[in-house]
């Protein structure tokens, strides 16, 4: 009892009669104590964004002093480079010389699966078939005071309990500067064990780096922000009407003036008169910079969705070759923001081996499943006024242009199929008829959604409503600029991404949901993790966490902790208290 009032002199008169009166209870029942008291107002032992499926609480803690070691799966690369990350990252931390060996044959995945326990004064992290329900990127995580046992079937899921291991050693780990381990000040884990497993499969956040460029770093640490949250996708819009941002090597007037604008829009699109800044803007990325940064986000299990926008959102690519429109050009990459009528000519045959010899380069470079080919917000004057889309349309009895369009779409997903890929496109793409195979992003609310998944076709959650991150998050006239609209962070929390609408089988449609950031009032790194984060801290929630564990004051006092791990990193981000429910009503 001394030792815990002299450990915790500051604890109010009032927290510490409540102490009192539960150790007394306690020695009444004949139960053991915990080692944290639950209503002692003390910081919490397990502070875990997104909140794990089940936490038993243990006693006791176990403290990596000098000899700890990683002990991994002999023969498996991808398991032996989870635990070198987490070795590196214990190693930068602390200043120990933390190993990551393989496993020697006294510890076999097996065994440990059965009930053994791992090596003393180590971690053991293996794969194992004993825990099916864990799916690929579930995991089982045990700490007690000798040793850590990190079990998945799938080298997912044991990045993603390295994950949760990290949130629950102290903020300060996370520094550039080192963390001298002493004793008293230690690195610890509370002894406890997790069962963890993610509700929805896709859990993705996008970039817009079109309208404002971001370098190779900000994606890297953008790509770490979203590991440290468990998503597993990056959306990257890489092609706008004001700025084209992948070398295409068959086509390097691409880059050459499709990714620079000769000037950008000043304040908010709706002023008038409308000023400019009158300064040259742009920047890509070489495809030595995509393969570096696809290999970076799969070494933290970020699978890369790549998306070239298609028919329309396309003046900068009809700057560089305005022989793909309907009218010949002259056209120059768009200096400020919405929606243009010159689009791609569905009635010209050259776009699509145009199209089709970009997506063959765009294929080489991102290894995942998915093509993002927009689909989005494509006017329709310039096909109606186009003898060759009309001639399209006549040819192909189609009833419309929003049918040629559908005939568009239908085509792109037909030369992804050839290659093995699949298409998504946002909701647009339902007008005229779905492409057979397509998964849909539902952001005009969630009635795009429910329509294709009753249609049978896989679906991605965005709404504006909760997932646009663009949008402003607390009182406007506290914040900078933005495009509008009004997303707080409670908001955000409260979002469900499978409708009440659709039968069990067609809510089995909805793969997960997505948070999105264009930025065309987003200039640099800064601004974007202000506006993405705490939000990216909420939807983690919404797409990991199970639904009825979700606890709005539970989640606040757990962010008040990964805000401190953020200072840390030198993340900027948006305080809680502005960015809680938004401006007072």
């Amino acid at each position: 009892m001394r030792d815990f009032i002299l450990k915790h002199k500051n604890i109010s008169k009032h927290g510490f009669v409540i102490f009192l009166a539960a150790i007394l209870m306690i020695m009444i029942s004949g139960c053991k104590p915990k080692l944290v008291p639950a209503k002692i107002e003390v910081a919490p032992r397990i502070s875990v964004i997104p909140k794990p499926a089940f936490v038993e609480e243990g006693y006791g803690e176990f403290a990596i002093t000098q000899g700890f070691k990683i002990v991994v799966d002999g023969g498996n690369e991808e398991v032996k480079a989870v635990g070198e990350y987490f070795a590196e990252k214990l190693r930068k931390a602390s200043g120990l010389d933390v190993p990551a060996v393989e496993m020697s044959g006294e510890i076999k995945p097996g065994e440990i699966a059965a009930g053994k326990r791992g090596s003393d004064n180590a971690m053991t992290m293996c794969l194992t078939g004993a825990y099916k329900d864990l799916g690929s990127e579930g995991y089982k995580l045990e700490i007690n005071p000798s040793s850590i046992i990190l079990e998945a079937q799938q080298t997912a899921g044991l990045f993603y309990g390295v994950q949760t291991l990290l949130q629950l050693l102290p903020p300060e780990v996370e520094s550039v500067k080192s963390f001298k381990v002493t004793t008293s000040n230690r690195l610890t884990f509370p002894a406890l064990k997790i069962r963890d497993i993610p509700r929805y499969p896709y859990r993705g956040m996008h970039l817009d780096c079109c309208r404002h460029f971001f370098p190779k770093s900000f994606v890297k640490k953008y790509i770490d922000l979203l590991a440290l949250h468990k998503f597993n996708t990056f959306h990257w819009h890489l092609t706008e009407d004001q700025g084209w941002r992948i070398e295409i090597k068959k086509y390097p007037r691409l880059t050459e003036v499709g990714s620079w604008r000769k000037e950008t829009l000043v304040g908010h699109a709706r002023e008038m008169p409308e000023k400019f800044d009158g300064q040259r803007y742009g920047g890509y990325y070489t495809q030595e910079d995509i393969k570096e940064i696809v290999a970076y986000a799969r070494s933290r299990y970020v699978t890369i969705i790549p998306e070239i926008e298609m028919p329309g959102h396309a003046t900068a690519a009809l700057a560089a070759y305005p022989e793909l429109s309907c009218t010949g050009g002259p056209f120059e990459v768009a200096t400020k923001w919405g929606v243009f009528e010159d689009v791609y000519c569905a009635g010209e045959e050259k776009v699509f081996e145009f199209l089709e010899d970009v997506l063959s380069e765009v294929i080489a470079l991102f290894p995942g499943t998915y093509i993002h080919i927009g689909g989005d917000e494509c006017p329709k004057v310039r096909w109606k006024e186009c003898e060759k889309c009309q001639a399209r349309i006549a040819e192909e009895g189609l009833a419309d242009e929003h049918e040629l369009q559908s005939y568009f779409i239908r085509r792109i997903e037909k030369f992804l199929l050839s290659k093995g890929r699949k298409l998504i496109g946002w909701d647009e793409i339902l007008e005229g008829g779905l492409a057979p195979e397509a998964t849909v992003m539902s952001w005009r609310g969630t009635q795009g959604g429910i329509e294709a998944a009753k249609q049978g076709h896989d679906v991605i959650m965005t709404p504006t409503s909760h997932c646009y991150f663009d949008y402003y998050q607390a009182d406007p006239e506290t914040e900078p600029l933005a495009i509008g609209g009004l997303t707080p962070l409670e908001k955000v929390y409260a979002f469900e991404p499978t409708p009440v609408e659709l039968t069990e089988e067609e809510a089995r449609h909805v793969l997960g949901a997505q948070g999105n950031v264009w930025t065309e009032y987003i200039k640099t790194p800064e601004h974007a993790e202000y506006m993405s984060i705490p939000r990216i801290s909420a939807l983690a929630e919404v797409v990991w966490s199970r639904k009825e564990a979700r606890d709005w004051q539970d989640f606040l006092r757990r962010l008040e902790q990964l805000f401190k791990r953020l200072d840390a990193m030198g993340v900027n981000y948006c305080p809680a208290e502005k960015a809680e429910k938004g401006p007072a009503s």
